[in-house]
Formats: C-alpha cells, sequence, structure tokens
C-alpha cells in the first residue's frame, strides 16, 4: 500500500506559528502533529510514502529523514494551490495499486490492516457528527456511498468525512481527478477530491464508509489544545519520569527531559517542548514551543512558539516564535 499526504497549505488559521512552521509540526503532546500521524503506520506494510509538500516544506522533509524510515520516501511540492484532487494529481507516477490518502489535519483511532484483504474499490472513514454543516458529509443507501455533499444546509445527514480515504486503484483515482479538472469541476473555486470520488461512484466504484470513534482536528488553535488534551489523557503523559525543582505537577502533562522547571505549577494539560523554561509560574491547558521562556505569569488555554519569552500577569495568549511578552516592569 502507499500513502499519500497532502500538507502544502498555509495553515492560515494557525498564524502566527504557521509564519515560521508548517502545521504539521505543531508540537502537541511532546511531538509534532505529523510524528502522531506518521505513528500510525508503524507494523503496516507501507511501500511508500508520498509527501505533497508547499510552504516550509524543507522542514517537513528534514524532520521526516531525521525521524522515520519508510522503504521509499517522495516529496513532491504542490506549487499552485488549487485544491485536494490537484495536490493528488502531482503523484501521478505513484497513482498505482492501493493508495491511502491521509490529510494531515486528522489524528484518528481506526484499525488499519483490514484494508490489505479489503473487497470494496473504496473506504471513506468517517465519524458522526451533531451538526453535519461545518463539514463534507457521506450520503449512503444500505452500506453503499452515493453522494458526497460539501457543507449541507440540513441534519439528514450527519457522517462526516474526516480526511482518510483508501482506493483500491489508484489508477482509477488519477483517471476522475484528470476527467474532473478536464472538465473544470469546482468547488468554491477548487478542485476536492469529493467530486472525483463522485465521478468514481457514478461510473460504478463500490464505496463503503468505515465509521471512527475518534477524531481530533489539529486546524485551529482551539483543536490543537483539545488534542493535547486528548493524547496526554490516552498514554502521552510522562509526569512520573519528569524532574523539576520546588514545582508542583499536576498530570497529565508532557515535560520534555531537557525542559527546566523552577518553582512552578505545571499541569494539568501543559506540553513543554525541548529546551523551555518555566519559572515561577502557572501553566495549564497550555503548549510551550522549544527554547521558550515563561517567568512570573499564569497561562491558561494558550499557545507559545518557539524561544519566546512570557512575563508578568495571567494570560491566554497566542504568541509566536520569537516573540517578546512582558508586563513584568523590567
Amino acid at each position: 500500500m502507499k500513502v499519500i499526504i497532502p500538507l502544502a497549505g498555509f495553515g492560515t488559521r494557525l498564524r502566527p506559528h504557521t509564519y515560521t512552521k508548517p502545521k504539521p509540526l505543531l508540537n502537541v503532546a511532546g511531538k509534532p502533529v505529523l510524528g502522531h500521524i506518521l505513528d500510525k503506520f508503524t507494523g503496516l506494510a507501507v511501500e511508500e510514502v508520498i509527501f505533497i509538500t508547499g510552504w516550509l516544506g524543507d522542514q517537513i522533509e528534514a524532520y521526516v529523514e531525521a525521524n522515520y524510515t519508510f522503504p521509499s520516501t517522495h516529496y513532491i511540492e504542490q506549487k499552485e494551490l488549487l485544491g485536494q484532487a490537484h495536490a493528488i494529481s502531482l503523484a501521478e507516477q505513484h497513482l498505482e495499486g492501493p493508495v491511502l490518502i491521509l490529510f494531515v489535519d486528522t489524528l484518528f483511532e481506526a484499525d488499519l490492516t483490514p484494508l490489505f484483504e479489503e473487497k470494496a474499490d473504496a473506504v471513506i472513514y468517517a465519524k458522526e457528527v451533531e451538526d453535519p454543516r461545518r463539514f463534507g458529509v457521506v450520503v449512503l443507501e444500505g452500506d453503499r456511498i452515493v453522494r458526497f455533499i460539501e457543507k449541507p444546509d440540513g441534519f439528514e445527514h450527519r457522517l462526516a468525512v474526516i480526511g482518510l480515504y483508501w482506493v483500491k486503484d489508484g489508477r482509477w483515482l488519477l483517471r476522475a481527478i484528470q476527467e474532473l479538472m478536464a472538465r473544470n469541476i469546482q468547488t468554491k473555486g477548487e478542485f476536492y477530491l469529493a467530486d472525483a470520488f463522485q465521478l468514481m461512484i457514478d461510473q460504478g466504484a463500490y464505496f463503503r464508509v468505515e465509521v471512527v470513534d475518534v477524531w481530533e482536528d489539529c486546524g485551529k488553535p482551539e483543536t490543537v489544545l483539545h488534542t493535547n488534551r486528548y493524547l496526554l489523557d490516552r498514554g502521552h503523559d510522562n509526569s512520573a519520569s519528569v524532574s523539576v525543582e520546588r514545582s508542583v505537577i499536576v498530570p497529565p502533562v508532557y515535560i520534555a527531559p531537557s525542559a527546566r522547571v523552577v518553582q512552578s505549577v505545571i499541569g494539568p494539560y501543559a506540553t513543554l517542548a525541548d529546551g523551555c523554561e518555566v519559572r515561577n509560574s502557572i501553566v495549564r491547558d497550555s503548549i510551550i514551543d522549544r527554547g521558550a521562556r515563561i517567568e512570573d505569569t499564569m497561562l491558561e488555554r494558550s499557545l507559545i512558539g518557539e524561544r519566546a519569552v512570557v512575563r508578568g500577569r495571567y494570560r491566554v495568549l497566542n504568541v509566536g516564535d520569537s516573540s517578546h511578552v512582558d508586563d513584568s516592569g523590567s
């Protein structure tokens, strides 16, 4: 099986952090989002992983090459952001045989091993949601997907696609994408993957849905923090092994071995990355990135970028890399 991961977007909803770092490398529970995703393929018979990169793609490549080994890895730049289907089309030479497509906003819990024996032409992973109007959804007849709807007006169809798709025949998908672009079939000015899937369904492809119980999104500050809480609750808490100075740790937390904590209260749901320092502060429900310095303050529901400095009074902050916020009077 081949895996294609499109991650060329600018991550505008996560600025200012994504001015200097691609969204997939944001730290969540001690590891970049991309790392949590790639860990899903451990032990699976994955032949190739293809990354469709764009903004700051060199950082993506450096991270993957330093931390993961796959039988074959490729990086393809999407120079024009024309949509999801266009991104997949750039991997044309790799679109053969079974293909798993995973968008980098998506953290999920699902067993992928049955895909190696799958009989359907495609499997679309989805989660039932209370309000489907913000999502793309699937319409079923029995167990068969017959239609995709982007941001429906009503509540009749509640199975929202989560950004994880498996297709048995990559060449069929490529032909559908090429037809989509040749006919200029666009949704909101872009070539959507769902529209290519619809062409395949119209041509007789059997699509089925696989419902997941867990779908964590990492596309906005509030959802990144929610995902951090989820992961810390489920195996990424290292509070039992950390060393701090005159401080209190309230689990669950992740504190990198090289982080320094002095006379502070950390947690619950705090992540402190490598090389950061927290002094005389309270930090909870927040992510503090590498090399940041937090002093004489209280942080909650905050994202603090690399090498940022924060001092003084209670805050809810979204601070980018190398920023300096100081209300200490010094």
